[in-house]
């Protein structure tokens, strides 16, 4: 394992045992709307924190963007994109389904990841050329040939509805062709657990940088697809997804595209 990696996975638990700690205490958190259907706790803000001072004791001088905490300046070549917790709603409501996201991009490119399930205790990793694990074990895409028997995971737009209409029209398609569609609220989590074969692909709208960078290349790793609405590379700037295997990327890409507004076409 790559030492890079190692003290991503050590931040990972440090935030991961914050998060545990008060998980059946929610009644006494402070809880703070960002913007419409975006909440943040004190426990965003301290698994933040963690992961901040373990990653600037190891790397002093790389740069950092977290979802809490904005952009910590550095080197600009080394860039760790960071999500506390990843499904804040699911964990205020007692949902087990959240997850700890860290990704280390050098020179724009990918080349660590983790997504941690504390919960769960389910690390999945990936570091660029060296495949995609969960806990140390080798994990792939599944090697379904299109959308018959498959299982989609999604995401409903709540914070940005304005690509209601768009979106229902989407879930409308693919819904008649998959054996299943589900949303489990954190998609990080998603995207790993797509790579790791227990779905077959994924797509949302409108994403945050810090949902997607270090699942994005657990996927790839992982030996899948993922791109944003046009099947390019543009989903870290756009926050459109789309994800699985080779065929199921490309059925899903067929599938959204009819009903793809300007807004979504970016």
């Amino acid at each position: 394992m790559h030492p890079t990696l190692t003290i991503a996975i050590k931040a990972a638990r440090k935030a991961g045992d914050i998060i545990l700690r008060y998980h059946n205490q929610i009644d006494i958190l402070t809880i703070e709307n960002k913007a419409a259907n975006d909440f943040v706790s004190e426990v965003d803000k301290a698994a933040e924190d963690a992961i901040i001072d373990e990653l600037k004791y190891a790397f002093p001088d790389h740069s950092i963007l977290g979802e809490e905490n904005g952009k910590i300046l550095g080197d600009e070549r080394f860039q760790w994109i960071i999500d506390p917790l990843d499904g804040t709603t699911n964990y205020l409501h007692g949902f087990p389904q959240y997850s700890v996201s860290i990704a280390l991009y050098i020179d724009n490119e990918a080349r660590h990841a983790v997504v941690y399930d504390p919960f769960k205790e389910e690390m999945f990793t990936a570091s660029k050329g060296d495949g995609a694990y969960l806990n140390e074990q080798r994990i792939r895409v599944s090697n379904t040939r299109g959308f018959e028997n498959t299982l989609i995971g999604t995401g409903f737009p709540f914070k940005a509805p304005q690509h209601l209409d768009a979106y229902l029209a989407m879930f409308k398609t693919i819904h008649p062709q998959v054996s299943g569609i589900r949303r489990a609220g954190s998609a990080a989590l998603d995207l790993a657990w797509m790579a790791a074969g227990r779905m077959d692909g994924f797509w949302e709208i409108e994403l945050n940088i810090w949902d997607i960078a270090a699942g994005a290349l657990i996927v790839r790793e992982a030996g899948g697809f993922i791109g944003d609405f046009s099947g390019r590379g543009k989903y870290l700037e756009t926050g459109n997804v789309v994800a699985g295997n080779e065929k199921v990327f490309k059925e899903i890409l067929k599938a959204i595209h009819p009903h793809l507004t300007a807004d979504l076409q970016r």
